[in-house]
């Protein structure tokens, strides 16, 4: 079989539409079909069937996939040993974060892989995290964030680098009426408006999970997914919000911790199951795993934010 073939069929499988598979490759969508009819015919069963307006894979398409990544996988590995043949890693690696995971890793990763002869090509990427694995069509590596409660599979083609848990704080004007607080039970906040974002995202997951755990459903007036825009909201006074611990926060805001429940998002980098293989790779993941350690040591404990001051 045709290796460019089988590449062109995890796309499709990764991709899930002809015509996404083909914008995505540059491609005509009738070139992508003649090439997959193609594999279709070295194969010598059906790998495609007829779903609705689509097709979609057959059971033996998706057996045939779980080959071809094999295949794919070995070939990496081929390249990954000429690779280890060098004394540094070399190459590009292509990197997507969610925005407020790039503003806290990124710059320290694209400086630290330069270093060591990797060229971090990086895009921030804000979009509903189960939907993450899809980047990896386009991306080697993809920092997400998801509600620390989420234990969400993505499959085993898909393998999860733990970079942090980061605790999530409360963000008031210095005037609320809860500033003097050391800390803040969710129940004291039942009729505050709320600055949440978009359905799907973290933060989103977030406050259902603290709606399910302490049975007081917060009042949503706004959904904003760029924190900047939520701390301009927030000193307003168009609501309060939940923000990562480790982002920088404006002066005239003060931050809180949510008093007797665990509140927090987990940021992590997926790859495909062979892509640490290249030494490129792993070298990108060691270095956020010791930026993330650093942020964490660093900023572990309630921001000196919390009262108004710089750090």
């Amino acid at each position: 079989m045709d290796v460019e073939r089988l590449r062109l069929l995890r796309d499709f499988g990764e991709r899930g539409t002809v015509q996404a598979t083909a914008d995505a490759l540059s491609m005509t969508s009738s070139a992508v079909s003649q090439q997959l009819k193609r594999l279709q015919k070295e194969a010598g069963v059906d790998l495609l069937e007829p779903y609705g307006r689509r097709v979609r894979l057959t059971e033996a398409g998706r057996a045939l996939l779980a080959c071809a990544d094999e295949v794919l996988a070995a070939l990496d590995h081929a390249e990954a040993e000429m690779d280890a043949f060098r004394t540094t890693p070399r190459g590009a690696v292509r990197v997507a974060m969610v925005p407020s995971a790039a503003s806290m890793l990124l710059p320290a990763l694209i400086v630290d892989a330069a270093a060591v002869g990797v060229d971090v090509i990086a895009r921030d990427v804000d979009q509903p995290t189960g939907k993450a694995p899809e980047l990896l069509a386009d991306h080697d590596v993809v920092v997400v964030d998801r509600d620390d409660r989420d234990t969400s599979n993505w499959g085993p083609r898909v393998r999860v680098a733990f970079l942090l848990r980061e605790p999530l704080d409360l963000v008031l004007r210095k005037d609320h009426h809860l500033a003097g607080a050391e800390s803040i039970a969710l129940h004291e906040l039942a009729h505050c408006p709320w600055i949440s974002v978009e359905i799907g995202r973290m933060g989103d997951d977030v406050m259902r999970s603290l709606a399910v755990v302490s049975g007081v459903q917060p009042r949503i007036v706004q959904r904003i997914n760029d924190f900047r825009v939520v701390e301009e909201l927030v000193l307003a006074g168009v609501g309060i919000a939940l923000l990562p611990r480790h982002a920088s926060t404006i002066d005239d805001l003060i931050r809180r911790p949510v008093n007797g429940i665990n509140v927090a998002r987990r940021v992590d980098a997926i790859t495909r199951i062979s892509a640490e293989r290249r030494p490129a790779v792993a070298a990108v993941l060691d270095i956020l795993r010791r930026i993330s350690a650093l942020k964490a040591r660093v900023n572990g404990g309630l921001p000196s934010r919390a009262n108004g001051m710089h750090g």
